[in-house]
């Protein structure tokens, strides 16, 4: 999966069952002829799909805890108090896989975002993500190489993902990066869900609906995605409407959210 595209896989696969696998020698023209044009329905099909789940991703904004229009805003008494519960900077030496590389890496740039928040340094962060970006070596980056956030999910990184044949890798960083959003506001509710409004709250759910749904499909065609789609599973749970809603969620839901965010950057439970 590290050179072909996931839509290549999956209309192949597709189009194999179809088909019924078989052919004989009298009518091998014609079941090509089918095939083909199976193949070329069953590809646009697919593609269309996954187009419409990301574009529905780009026009939402992101979670209050990584926007950088300063609306979440520390005092000095609180940026006294740095939080403990950011990735170690190790994680970039301890991810093996390229997907685990993908999805720490994204859980990184949300973490220094928030170290932001609290003035802390960020020069070890910053070895750490550079270590992973040329570990990764996707030259999809270079979409928003004037952002240089891989969590913004942008609708060019996706573009550029997909035809580089990373699809799959793209719907491992957004779900690594919204579980990090998450388990960072979850480990701070008080604070950070005043800088939620209804509309933010209710994109929440729509996040994990569309990413959900993306990963659902790419488990049949990719299995190094399937622990992924599992991780995020049990998130399902928050479904809020209003702020109000997303906070209660929150915090019944901080045990699922721990384990979620320890599975997708291989943290020990």
């Amino acid at each position: 999966m590290k050179k072909l595209s996931i839509l290549a896989v999956a209309f192949a696969a597709l189009t194999f069952a179809a088909c019924g696998g078989k052919k004989t020698t009298d009518n091998v023209e014609e079941q090509d002829s089918v095939k083909s044009f199976e193949q070329e329905q069953i590809e646009a099909s697919i593609k269309m799909h996954f187009d419409s789940l990301a574009s529905e991703l780009g026009k939402l904004k992101q979670l209050p805890v990584v926007q950088k229009d300063g609306v979440i805003k520390l005092t000095d008494a609180e940026k006294q108090v740095k939080p403990d519960y950011l990735l170690d900077v190790t994680s970039a030496d301890n991810a093996m896989t390229l997907s685990e590389k993908y999805r720490v890496l994204s859980a990184l740039q949300v973490d220094k975002e928030v170290a932001k928040l609290y003035d802390m340094e960020t020069e070890e962060l910053d070895k750490a993500i550079a270590k992973l970006a040329a570990d990764i070596n996707d030259p999809s980056f270079k979409a928003i190489e004037g952002s240089s956030d891989v969590y913004e999910t942008a609708q060019g990184l996706y573009d550029a993902m997909n035809q580089n044949g990373r699809i799959n890798y793209f719907w491992q960083i957004v779900a690594s990066s919204l579980v990090e959003q998450l388990y960072v506001t979850s480990q701070n509710t008080d604070k950070f869900i005043s800088a939620f409004n209804d509309e933010a709250a209710a994109n929440v759910t729509f996040r994990i609906i569309l990413i959900q749904d993306a990963l659902s499909r790419l488990t049949e065609y990719d299995p190094e995605i399937a622990p992924v789609a599992e991780a995020i599973a049990p998130l399902t749970v928050l479904n809020a409407t209003t702020v109000d809603e997303l906070k209660a969620q929150l915090v019944d839901a901080k045990e699922k959210i721990a384990a979620s965010r320890n599975a997708l950057v291989n943290l020990a439970q």
